[in-house]
């Protein structure tokens, strides 16, 4: 790991390419991200996209002097957009894997998370309670690849899989599956006004998120610099307190400063 004088020369070095990128190549940065996906980004009651990465994304920008242009686009879809070019990145709870690693770059985590059961009130209370039952995930995310890897040992009797946290929420609320599996800070966030569900279970995965980026892009180095000065300073936290309504733990990845992702 860097000390933290040569943190600060990297990281001024890599501002002033940033200002450079910014003047040669574009002022306008193309965020794709899966909207309804709260509390990172959704719509609020005027149709504005909102969410903890909605601002997070617009103050990244902001530091570089860029705009940001929102493309609404299903989870499983951002990896083809973020690689092809169509976007300059994706976000939306995204977790840095090994696998994905190998395809796409990261900039450095903001957020430790796991998964989690969500059930009806009066449904299963415990993973143990889902044998033989039917068992919703969002295509392609970590929770489709944890219940995949773990049907045989839970006796999931089917596995439905949806684009996005709302068309499951009808699915679970109408009975048509016995619970879903997602991301615990958006499940917790979903049911707190809704006394007919509850998160029964957390699924410790140790995940992190982050921006994706098209594998080796310079941007990513080049947001990873901001995100070192938004932990240090304190925007980072604020944001969490914001979305969350708490501070972030010490030593979280919301405010530790951290080397950017790699299969090294």
């Amino acid at each position: 790991m860097f000390g933290y004088g040569a943190r600060m020369t990297m990281t001024a070095a890599v501002a002033l390419a940033g200002s450079a990128w910014m003047a040669a190549a574009q002022e306008t940065l193309t965020v794709g991200a899966n909207i309804g996906n709260v509390p990172w980004e959704f719509q609020d009651e005027a149709g504005e996209f909102v969410g903890f990465e909605i601002d997070l994304v617009a103050t990244v920008a902001e530091r570089m002097g860029a705009e940001v242009e929102t493309v609404n686009i299903p989870f499983n879809g951002l990896f083809s957009a973020v690689q092809s070019g169509r976007i300059d990145i994706a976000t939306s709870s995204i977790t840095i894997t090994d696998e994905r690693l190998q395809s796409v770059s990261f900039a450095q985590p903001y957020y430790d998370s796991d998964q989690s059961l969500t059930a009806l009130a009066e449904g299963p209370k415990s993973l143990d309670e889902m044998e033989g039952k039917v068992v919703g995930v969002d295509t392609g995310s970590t929770g489709d690849m944890w219940v995949t890897e773990h049907q045989a040992e839970y006796g999931f009797s089917d596995i439905r899989r949806y684009e996005g946290l709302a068309p499951a929420m009808l699915d679970l609320t109408a009975g048509r599956i016995d619970g879903y599996i997602s991301d615990i800070p958006a499940l917790q966030y979903y049911v707190v006004d809704k006394p007919n569900l509850a998160v029964v279970e957390r699924i410790p995965t140790g995940e992190k998120y982050s921006m994706m980026f098209a594998k080796d892009a310079e941007l990513a180095s080049q947001v990873n610099a901001v995100l070192d000065d938004l932990k240090t300073e304190g925007v980072l936290a604020e944001l969490h307190e914001k979305w969350f309504g708490v501070a972030p733990d010490e030593g979280s990845s919301t405010v530790t400063v951290l080397p950017m992702p790699s299969l090294d």
